[in-house]
């Protein structure tokens, strides 16, 4: 075989060293470049934020006593530390949505259908119709291709808890069977009946972040919460020095642990407590047989023009298992009465003082003057829940929900004392019953507003014994939902497809950059210039001038 020139091996060897060198040096280069192109994205006083701007969602699913509500949350991550919370960005609905396409009665903004899903036993079609036009709506609020990476939260509470766990598992498949349809990410597991303490947590959570009560580094108190719904009552404050309690957890949300006494008060929530003064009335004479047979309550939280078909389950002296057997009821012949209005404010906030704390008996005369309502918060009973003896002297209580929808009507500042409330509904009801109006165009809220007013003071000053406290009403917009998306969505952020979608997001960015473009021609064009550049070989004396350079890969041959 013949061998290869000394020429050809010569250009083989140098080329191949400049070929890996060449890739080494632009290898490098574009290396740094990228790093430095990255850092001033990342860097770039007032452009933190500006590589993270692909927000994501949170959708929460509330299913109330009294309905079915939907909230949808987009959000930026900080990435500052673990444990800075992500920036609430917006929340839906908001008081530019319309929600006509729903059913609603809701005081403030809200997406609702009614009633709540514990009606719906049995009835897959009634958990569909509930559900369809709140996720249907959800989905428009939220750009298509965040879907699959948006968990959606379906989170049952007081309706759903009184009822037996067969029949509320049963609604809870029916739930998931039509989550399943649409196209939001979803595990079984974040479609569950809430406990009440995870309940009152998440609005104790909802209401401090809003209030940017997590962001402040001092040991200072957060806010107490008391948030009154359709069946239940959330009371949570931050507490010192209780070690042991059934009530009691921890919350390492924010910058410092807090240690939180949560209460669910299951029987104390508005329509609940009103079903008990039913119960307290029935057994005086305010209840009678009508001339047609059917029996009459005359209630004095009512107009004289009032009257109202009702069903009482507690009325006729059954036991708790019987109360909500209708077929007891109707052996007994008495399975619905009459509600009749007498109007008598002073009678009226003896009851909503009665139901307040959850008093057995009503006894007229001892349940009037100051005597008796000095003695609740003393003498503790089953019914009373003394927070000015756990929680700290400086807590500000913020009153939400049913708290703002009653006080809300009552056109007072935020900051009002209970004697403006206590007067100021005097004023309105007596109004209202003199001129057979009601206070608002929905006339089953309007009917039972002049309970609610005082059945509202009572529980804050007589149950709860905060008369002497700053109580807040409101913000109107805060809900337990926000809590849940935080909570739930503590550690998903990091773990699932959405963390992936914001990474995603930011290498679009990057790589869509003018200037990283820019950079990106240049080194290319630097390896191609380099590539057609003969570069010394480095570490290797240069030869002699006028020798061959190639000489001393091959030995002279001996002469023979």
């Amino acid at each position: 075989m013949e061998p290869k020139s000394p020429s050809k091996l010569k250009f083989s060897i140098i080329g191949f060293t400049q070929y890996k060198r060449v890739i080494r040096i632009s290898t490098v280069v574009l290396v740094v470049v990228l790093l430095l192109v990255g850092a001033h994205f990342v860097f770039k006083p007032g452009d933190g934020l500006s590589v993270f701007k692909g927000s994501y969602y949170t959708v929460v699913v509330d299913c109330g006593s009294t309905g079915t509500r939907v909230n949808v949350y987009e959000w930026v991550a900080t990435y500052a530390n673990n444990r800075e919370l992500p920036i609430l960005l917006h929340s839906y609905p908001d008081n530019l949505t319309n929600t006509s396409l729903v059913t609603t009665s809701c005081k403030y903004h809200c997406m609702q259908t009614e009633p709540g899903l514990d009606k719906f036993v049995g009835n897959s079609s009634g958990v569909r119709s509930s559900l369809e036009p709140l996720i249907t709506w959800a989905e428009q609020i939220i750009p298509f291709e965040r879907h699959r990476f948006t968990p959606i939260f379906v989170l049952a509470t007081a309706g759903l808890r009184r009822i037996a766990i067969e029949e509320s598992r049963q609604v809870l498949e029916d739930v998931e069977t039509v989550i399943r349809e649409h196209s939001f990410s979803y595990k079984r597991s974040w479609i569950r009946v809430l406990t009440g303490k995870e309940e009152a947590y998440y609005g104790w959570v909802a209401l401090n972040y809003k209030m940017g009560m997590f962001r402040n580094h001092s040991r200072s108190p957060t806010l107490g919460l008391l948030d009154l719904g359709g069946s239940s009552l959330q009371v949570v404050m931050e507490v010192d020095g209780i070690e042991e309690d059934t009530h009691l957890l921890n919350s390492k949300l924010g910058f410092t642990e807090h240690r939180l006494l949560a209460y669910s008060l299951p029987a104390f929530g508005l329509n609940e407590a009103f079903d008990r003064t039913i119960v307290l009335f029935s057994h005086t004479e305010a209840l009678r047989e009508s001339a047609g047979g059917k029996l009459e309550l005359r209630h004095p939280c009512f107009g004289a023009d009032f009257v109202q078909n009702y069903t009482c389950y507690g009325c006729f002296g059954l036991n708790v298992a019987e109360q909500k057997n209708i077929s007891q009821l109707k052996k007994i012949g008495y399975p619905s009465l009459y509600l009749m209005g007498v109007p008598n404010w002073e009678q009226c906030k003896i009851l909503a003082r009665a139901a307040a704390t959850n008093s057995s008996s009503l006894d007229w005369p001892s349940m009037v003057g100051a005597v008796y309502k000095s003695s609740l918060c003393s003498n503790r009973g089953s019914g009373i829940l003394n927070l000015a003896a756990f929680a700290h002297p400086t807590t500000r209580f913020h009153a939400l929900s049913g708290f703002f929808a009653v006080y809300d009507m009552l056109n007072l500042s935020p900051r009002a004392n209970l004697t403006k409330v206590w007067e100021k509904g005097q004023h309105l009801c007596s109004k209202s019953w003199d001129s057979k109006g009601g206070v608002s165009a929905n006339q089953y809220y309007a009917a039972h507003y002049c309970f609610r007013v005082p059945y509202m003071a009572s529980l804050i000053e007589d149950s709860l014994c905060l008369r002497d406290r700053e109580i807040w009403f409101g913000p109107a917009d805060v809900s337990w939902t926000l809590g849940a998306a935080l909570v739930e969505g503590e550690y998903l952020w990091l773990a699932t497809p959405t963390s992936r979608a914001s990474n995603l997001n930011l290498y679009r960015k990057v790589i869509s950059s003018p200037i990283f473009v820019f950079v990106l021609l240049l080194c290319l064009l630097f390896i191609v210039y380099r590539s057609q550049v003969k570069l010394p070989m480095l570490g290797k004396k240069g030869a002699t001038p006028g020798a061959s350079s190639y000489s001393y890969l091959y030995p002279r041959r001996r002469p023979n």
